[in-house]
């Protein structure tokens, strides 16, 4: 099978979205199976790898408004891991 480039980069940007929309069903879940408002450590790796496909599909779209959009979530998604990890050494 012989994808074009056109559809390879939609197969690049429909996953990106598809893990990116996934994040908030996961969220969603979680929050119902604890009962209450939780934001899981999946989420933000979800977020990382939909906004890394995001991405990539805005560079090859050449969109401005939805690169800088992309960009600047990936900053926050990273930040909050270091987060977690900075709070789980510390209660270790």
């Amino acid at each position: 099978m012989n994808l074009s480039r056109e559809t390879l980069w939609l197969v690049v940007g429909f996953s990106g979205q598809i893990a990116f929309t996934g994040r908030f069903v996961l969220q969603w879940l979680y929050s119902e199976y604890k009962k209450r408002s939780v934001i899981p450590v999946s989420f933000w790796y979800l977020s990382i790898v939909g906004s890394a496909l995001l991405f990539a599909y805005a560079i090859y779209r050449q969109d401005p408004v939805f690169i800088a959009g992309q960009a600047f979530g990936s900053i926050v998604y990273l930040r909050n891991l270091q987060l977690i990890a900075r709070s789980k050494t510390l209660k270790d």
